[in-house]
């Protein structure tokens, strides 16, 4: 039997005020077995980053039970959860959010300044010049993010996200800001580190070449998880 990585139940999260409250997620279980490639897919503003950002750790106000390789990461402390987000989890982010004083190579490191397991410096300073490497990096470690392309961005996100070698990779819309062409380059990466890493994938977006890489596609619309429509079905 698969081991389960996530278990989303009966997640609820509502935003506003008194009468203008809307609900971004309602009711919405989800699970994910270990190693596997899901694919959360549905238009903008049906609920995709937030389901994402609480799987991820980063937001603890919803109703719903949230377990993560077994734990209830409402239960956690703060620091406990800044650290199973920190050295399980990678994160890849549609807006990329790299430090732009930093350079490349500093960008891929910056995990590393939570650390708390001690790790050797060298080391790490090695494992980023691969890491460099294998996204179609390689010698650009001295080079600032602005004087990099959106693609390229992305894929520096990228090896900052492997840097603590992490159980999960998040992907909130990674391919949102990119071109078709480029877009279909970094879905290969995801695919590349699902299958040779055997990283256990979960990505929310709204298109249909990162869905189509997937081993799994979850539909969400309106804050709910729905069957696939007719338009995706192949159905006329």
């Amino acid at each position: 039997m698969a081991e389960r990585m996530v278990e989303a139940r009966d997640l609820r999260k509502r935003y506003g005020v008194g009468g203008g409250m809307r609900a971004a997620l309602d009711g919405v279980s989800v699970s994910v077995e270990r190693g596997e490639f899901v694919a959360v897919l549905g238009p903008s503003g049906c609920g995709k980053s937030t389901l994402l950002g609480i799987v991820g750790g980063l937001d603890r106000s919803y109703e719903g039970t949230m377990v993560l390789d077994g734990r209830d990461t409402r239960a956690m402390g703060d620091v406990e959860l800044a650290a199973l987000r920190n050295e399980r989890i990678g994160f890849v982010f549609q807006a990329f959010h790299l430090l732009g004083h930093m350079t490349a190579r500093d960008n891929v490191l910056a995990p590393s300044l939570f650390d708390r397991g001690g790790r050797d410096p060298e080391a790490l300073q090695q494992r980023a010049e691969q890491l460099l490497d294998e996204v179609g990096l390689g010698g650009r470690g001295g080079d600032l993010p602005q004087t990099m392309s959106g693609g390229e961005r992305q894929r520096l996100a990228i090896a900052r996200s492997l840097l603590m070698d992490p159980d999960l990779l998040l992907c909130d819309e990674p391919t949102g800001n990119l071109d078709l062409k480029t877009g279909r380059q970094i879905v290969d990466i995801f695919r590349r580190l699902h299958q040779d890493r055997g990283l256990t994938v979960v990505a929310v977006t709204h298109e249909l070449q990162l869905a189509d890489a997937a081993q799994r596609v979850v539909h969400l619309r309106g804050g709910r998880v729905v069957d696939a429509p007719d338009s995706l079905r192949g159905a006329p």
